[in-house]
């Protein structure tokens, strides 16, 4: 078994306004999240213009959130989020042979408390329509009685090799007909319409946010990156990342939870004036070097 693994992610959000704003409100999904698989080991939150409001509460899915406004005239403000993180080595339990269509029926009649909370994430959600022709794209992986995680493992193997990743070929309120159509997008597209895939057949599916180790040889990295997480029965949820057709280890950490993007977006707010505003966003996540420093000799 791997030992732990210790990174420090430092994540920055600058807006940048073609004239001056008087009032701005925004919210920030910046913490990641402990688990079974990471531990958060620190967190510091800073603004560069200093808010008239900041305020932490835990949001529905259990993602922190801080929620800020800054009532003096401004053009641009900064918001860094420095993150101490430790991630487990991965759960060495084999995963169970049960059927996708058994994982539906248990999901359907949800007789316990995990099943009845992963029972929310198989209805569609504002950025996840459920489609007819995703369906139908979905349908072969589908065969009778084939164990669940052989049909979720094929759907990201076939979003990775049948769509196109292209950075910025998409903004994220194009439909998500229109990104299947195209066969083209982002990290964000590919893990909506793998979602949208197993939700097509009642399998409950929840979209991630979070980073990928800034040295990964991985599309997606040194920016916020998403994927997807399934539930199986008897071992609980397992992500999935088919930008890169891989199962998330110890180079993916976790920010945040929810139905679809638009409940873990990492800032969003709203602004009185700026006529223009443009985002720059920098992510770095990098190991601590004192993990790697060599053992001390006499």
């Amino acid at each position: 078994m791997s030992d732990p693994i210790r990174y420090r992610a430092t994540h920055v959000t600058r807006y940048l306004y073609g004239q001056p704003v008087s009032q701005c409100l925004s919210e920030a999904r910046l913490t990641p999240l402990s688990s079974s698989r990471q531990r958060l080991l620190d967190f510091h939150l800073a603004i560069d213009t200093a808010p008239a409001m900041l305020d932490r509460r835990l949001d529905y899915f259990g993602n922190e959130v801080h929620a800020l406004s800054i009532s003096q005239t401004h053009q641009r403000f900064a918001i860094t989020a420095v993150s101490t993180i430790e991630m487990l080595p991965p759960d060495p339990a084999p995963l169970p042979g049960i059927s996708w269509e058994d994982t539906r029926a248990l999901l359907a009649a949800h007789p316990d408390d995990a099943s009845l909370a992963a029972y929310e994430f198989t209805f569609q959600s504002p950025f996840v329509t459920l489609l007819p022709e995703l369906e139908d794209w979905a349908r072969p992986s589908f065969q009778p009685r084939r164990p669940v995680v052989e049909v979720v493992q094929e759907l990201s193997r076939r979003v990775h090799d049948e769509f196109v990743y292209r950075p910025k070929s998409t903004t994220i309120d194009m439909p998500l007909a229109e990104v299947f159509k195209n066969r083209l997008g982002v990290c964000q597209d590919f893990a909506h319409i793998l979602i949208g895939a197993l939700r097509s057949f009642h399998l409950a599916a929840r979209y991630v946010s979070g980073y990928l180790r800034s040295d990964a040889e991985y599309q997606g990295a040194e920016a916020s990156h998403a994927w997807v997480s399934v539930f199986v029965p008897g071992y609980g949820w397992l992500d999935l990342d088919p930008t890169n057709r891989v199962i998330p280890r110890q180079g993916h950490v976790t920010v945040a939870l929810g139905r679809d993007y638009g409940d873990v977006t990492p800032v969003k707010g709203v602004a009185l004036g700026g006529e223009t505003q443009a985002v720059e966003v920098e992510v770095k996540v990098l190991r601590e070097q004192s993990l790697q420093a060599p053992a001390a000799t006499v």
